[in-house]
């Protein structure tokens, strides 16, 4: 601990160029799903656990895309630590590739059959009818929220994190204004409820993305690429590519089913169990965006010191971000377990919903130390060092032979409140943080994907 605070400043400097923008982005977004929430919960509960279902859907899409951009995203940070711009381009187009497909494939999907990925998570007919409605709209975004997402992970692995930032905060800013206007029809805008709010989204995420995409080619940075430059890869660089990819592409798909497995056991529950979830998560969200500005930074600082072959201060940045993530969940813990019953009290809600959502911050904050360890560690350093096999066997083990059925347990056979069915959950990080600390030990972590 004492070594860590004695670092070189130039190792907090580079953290705070990288995290700092991205940190600002999570906080705007975090902030804004909270009044998004407040808004739409002024509708009604039934409103909130739809919205919440149709997120689930979407989120699935947004883990997958994810897992892809994510496994672009280590050869990006390794190459730019080469300085190598003709293979990062080239991965700019393969990620545009996915971003089309991916993002076509669940539109498509999402069109069709509304109505039954809402019934999936809840069987209350309102609540299926509102999510399906709110569906049917948002989902026309999904292929502009992919590209874009595309070329922010690939601006953030070659350290220009500002303009993602930029970008999201006027989308978002942007759907909370139209969230007003459309939800309850203010400045004379029809008055569309659950409508409008998908509405606003959608409009949001086009303006992200032509905003990304301006960017990068009016300042020409090494994401700009024409047409040759993006689509000129040759099967054996697609190969290389793709066998990185599947394993982080596994892993996020196996937590993603993993998080959306326990939302419907906690729709399940009822409707009133999965509005508490919503509500926390969101508000814990709030309180996370450090923790993902610093794991974005690990994976950055040290996949471009594996890509330079410097794999002893590859590893002395590994250990210096788990000390730096210890010492911020610490914080974090002790600030969202006393502000949870003030944040809580602003939600339009029932008292039932009040006390479950607090119940479930409180869970939170005991665990938060080892769920950002978790967080750091697998997203930022085994992913930055290459050691993406390991880390979704870690990610899929501990979540689907521990998390999920334990959940299950709670849920239906010993017929638990939901704050303590989340509260079993738990075990899950802290399986996964012994199989961290154990792998991270052994210094088998560093894999060179460039060389």
């Amino acid at each position: 601990m004492i070594r860590f605070l004695k670092m070189d400043k130039s190792f907090y400097k580079k953290v705070g160029i990288i995290a700092l923008p991205i940190v600002i982005q999570n906080f705007i977004t975090s902030s804004l799903n909270i009044v998004d929430t407040m808004m739409i919960g002024k509708l009604g509960e039934n409103e909130i656990a739809a919205v919440g279902i149709a997120n689930q859907y979407f989120f699935l899409l947004n883990i997958l895309i994810m897992g892809l951009f994510s496994g672009i995203g280590i050869f990006i940070s390794q190459y730019f630590g080469k300085k190598d711009e003709k293979n990062i381009r080239k991965l700019v187009g393969i990620g545009l590739i996915a971003a089309i497909v991916v993002g076509g494939i669940f539109t498509i999907i999402a069109q069709v059959f509304p109505e039954k990925i809402i019934g999936i998570f809840n069987e209350d007919l309102k609540v299926i009818k509102l999510g399906a409605d709110y569906l049917g709209i948002v989902s026309l975004s999904y292929i502009f929220t992919a590209i874009a997402f595309n070329y922010g992970v690939a601006s953030r692995c070659i350290e220009k994190t500002t303009i993602p930032m930029v970008a999201s905060s006027i989308a978002l800013i942007t759907n909370t204004v139209l969230n007003y206007c459309f939800i309850f029809g203010n400045f004379n805008m029809p008055r569309l409820g659950v409508k409008g709010a998908a509405i606003a989204t959608l409009i949001a995420r086009i303006i992200e993305f032509l905003i990304m995409i301006l960017y990068v080619y009016y300042k020409k940075n090494m994401l700009a690429g024409n047409f040759k430059e993006l689509f000129s890869f040759d099967f054996s660089f697609v190969k290389r590519v793709w066998f990185t990819i599947i394993p982080v592409l596994l892993n996020e798909a196996c937590w993603g089913l993993g998080s959306v497995m326990y939302n419907i056991i906690y729709g399940r529950i009822g409707t009133q169990a999965i509005a508490s979830v919503q509500i926390a998560t969101t508000i814990n969200n709030l309180f996370m965006v450090v923790i993902f500005g610093i794991g974005n930074a690990a994976l950055v600082m040290v996949g471009a010191k594996v890509g330079k072959g410097e794999n002893d201060e590859a590893k002395k940045y590994g250990k210096n971000f788990l000390v730096l993530g210890t010492i911020v969940g610490i914080i974090i813990a002790i600030s969202l377990s006393l502000s949870a019953n003030l944040i809580i009290s602003i939600y339009d809600v029932s008292e039932q919903v009040k006390l479950w959502s607090k119940l479930i911050i409180y869970v939170t904050s005991l665990i938060m130390i080892v769920r950002v360890y978790n967080i750091i560690a697998i997203v930022g350093v085994l992913r930055g060092g290459g050691d993406v096999k390991v880390s979704f066997m870690i990610e899929g083990i501990t979540m689907w032979c521990i998390g999920v059925p334990i959940a299950l347990i709670g849920a239906f056979i010993l017929k638990l409140p939901v704050y303590l069915v989340y509260a079993l959950c738990t075990f899950e990080e802290l399986t996964k943080a012994v199989a961290c600390f154990k792998r991270l030990r052994s210094n088998k972590w560093i894999k060179n994907l460039v060389s």
